[in-house]
């Protein structure tokens, strides 16, 4: 689900917050990784990818990060069991091309991720001006889902979705939720913005930004690992 706060953490907070405040401590991977971090928006970037911790939601809990490379990371989260996202852990990678101007656009993920608590696992992609979101949820658990209103089902970029529309006041949401839950796949994410924009026209030739990838936590009671096993992001 789309946030004001959460978009602003990410396009400004993030990036000039790499010592964060510490929001508490969860436990890390057994094995020692090139870097985690407790903070709250705690943040590094390697090969290519920016890690953000990003615990941005009201009554959050404590949540670590860690990461072995941009493509290979995981957080252990324990945030109560009430309403409300409490974080966005997620690795981006940076494209800054036009719809138009893009030959491919394509991603493969491979997650584990807990069987309870309430989460999605999703992508977030942004135009360069913030004004437009869209949001790719692989799999989801729990009492969560997608703002807007559903617009029916579509298949795109190797899976079938179903696809909300809204606006969270201060951009437009587009949400395609994937109609069964998926730990591992490709999903060719250019054909997605194409739709939105020729067959909807809900927007023109924007820029591309970021492509963020990631874990949009609500609650996780008692402390719950995610972790990215392998993921890709490429385009050109």
């Amino acid at each position: 689900m789309a946030s004001t706060l959460r978009k602003i953490t990410m396009a400004v907070l993030a990036p000039a917050m790499a010592i964060g405040a510490t929001v508490g401590l969860a436990s890390a991977p057994a094995s020692a990784a090139v870097w985690s971090s407790c903070a709250q928006y705690g943040n590094t970037s390697l090969n290519g990818y920016t890690l953000y911790n990003n615990i941005w939601g009201s009554g959050a809990g404590s949540q670590c990060i860690w990461a072995n490379s941009g493509t290979n990371w995981g957080v252990n989260a324990n945030h109560p069991n009430t309403g409300g996202i409490k974080s966005y852990p997620n690795s981006k990678k940076v494209i800054n091309k036009s719809i138009t101007s893009l030959g491919s656009l394509s991603s493969s993920y491979n997650v584990s991720v807990p069987s309870s608590g309430a989460y999605n696992t999703s992508y977030d992609i942004w135009d360069t001006d913030y004004d437009y979101e869209i949001m790719l949820w692989v799999n989801k658990t729990g009492a969560v889902g997608p703002l807007g209103t559903s617009q029916g089902n579509v298949t795109l970029g190797g899976h079938t979705w179903t696809v909300y529309k809204g606006t969270n006041g201060a951009n437009q949401v587009f949400s395609f939720v994937r109609t069964s839950n998926s730990t591992s796949g490709t999903v060719n994410i250019l054909p997605i913005l194409k739709w939105i924009k020729d067959t909807k026209g809900w927007f023109g030739n924007e820029t591309i930004g970021d492509v963020q990838f990631g874990f949009e936590i609500t609650s996780s009671s008692g402390g719950l690992d995610f972790a990215a096993n392998n993921l890709t992001v490429s385009s050109s």
